[in-house]
C-alpha cells in the first residue's frame, strides 16, 4: 500500500468518527419546534395530585378516588386529552355544568391509549371552576401476579401548558 492510499484512509477515518460523535451528541435546538400554542393565563391546578390507596386486596374488588382540579387563572382552559398509564386504571372527567338537567357533565370512562375508547375530549373549565377526575382502579386486572406495589398516572392534556398528571399508588395483596 503506498504512502497516500494510507493518509487517505486515516483521514477518511477521522471524518467518519468525527461525524459520529457529531450525530450522537444530544440535539439541543437544532431539531426543536417551537411552541405555536397560544400562552394562557391560566393553569390547570390539582388540589392533590398524588394518593395513596394503601394496601388492597384484590378479593375487594375495584377501588376508586375523586381527583379535585381547578382552573385557577383568567381564561378558560380546554381539557383535549383524558388517558390512564396501564388497562388497570379508568378515569372520568365531572364538569359542573348548569346547563344541562343533571348539572353535570360527564367524560368518559377513558384508558391506557391503545385499549379502548379513544381519549379525545373537549371540555371547557371556566376560570376558578372546579372540575373532578374520578379514577377506578382494578387490582384484578394483572391477575394473580398483580400482587405487590403499583403506581399509576392519569393525564389530562389542556391548552395551558404542561399536562396535569396525577397520580396514586397502592400496594395490592390476594
Amino acid at each position: 500500500m503506498n504512502k497516500t492510499a494510507i493518509i487517505g484512509i486515516f483521514a477518511g477515518a477521522i471524518v467518519l468518527i468525527g461525524g459520529l460523535i457529531w450525530y450522537a451528541q444530544p440535539a439541543g435546538d437544532r431539531n426543536t419546534k417551537a411552541n405555536t400554542s397560544p400562552a394562557l393565563n391560566s393553569v390547570l391546578a390539582a388540589e392533590e395530585p398524588n394518593y395513596n390507596f394503601g394496601t388492597i386486596s384484590m378479593a375487594n374488588g375495584n377501588v376508586s378516588h375523586a381527583f379535585k382540579v381547578k382552573n385557577t387563572g383568567t381564561e378558560t382552559i380546554t381539557v383535549s386529552k383524558l388517558y390512564t398509564s396501564c388497562m388497570c386504571t379508568t378515569a372520568k372527567l365531572k364538569i359542573t355544568d348548569f346547563s344541562n338537567l343533571s348539572g353535570q357533565a360527564q367524560y368518559g370512562p377513558f384508558g391506557m391509549p391503545g385499549h379502548g375508547s379513544a381519549s379525545l375530549i373537549k371540555a371547557s373549565i371556566a376560570p376558578d371552576q372546579e372540575a373532578e377526575v374520578e379514577v377506578v382502579f382494578d387490582p384484578n386486572a394483572h391477575g394473580p401476579a398483580g400482587v405487590g406495589r403499583i403506581e399509576r398516572v392519569v393525564v389530562l392534556e389542556n391548552n395551558a401548558g404542561a399536562p396535569v398528571e396525577l397520580e396514586f399508588s397502592a400496594t395490592v395483596t390476594p
